[in-house]
């Protein structure tokens, strides 16, 4: 299980502390220092849907120009989150089967309890 995110985030921190806490293992994997490639975000957004992955509430989001932000596909928004990575909603929990955007404790709760 992976979990993709930034470390000084603090949605990713809630994360791993509910994680480690709850004895699940997993690996981090911070897509500001190690970067993502195209394959694993056209998978979160096949998987999820685009409009779930992209993070139009960022700060990220708000100081694209216009012509970034207007006529948005699942294309031109995974090459925006290659090009920011903080457009991604965070975290990405995904154990190649499953994965979840974003954190609620008791989503996580829900999920691990299957």
């Amino acid at each position: 299980m992976k979990l993709y995110g930034i470390k000084n985030c603090d949605t990713v921190r809630k994360a791993r502390k509910w994680l480690d806490a709850n004895k699940i293992q997993h690996q981090f994997h911070d897509f500001r220092e190690q970067g993502l490639d195209q394959d694993t975000v056209a998978k979160w957004c096949q998987t999820l849907g685009w409009e779930t992955v992209f993070n139009k509430r960022s700060t990220s989001f708000r100081s694209l120009d216009d012509a970034q932000k207007s006529d948005l596909t699942e294309q031109k928004a995974i090459a925006l989150m290659l090009q920011h990575p903080t457009l991604i909603k965070r975290p990405v929990l995904d154990n190649h089967s499953t994965i979840m955007a974003g954190f609620k404790e008791a989503d996580y709760q829900a999920w691990f309890t299957k």
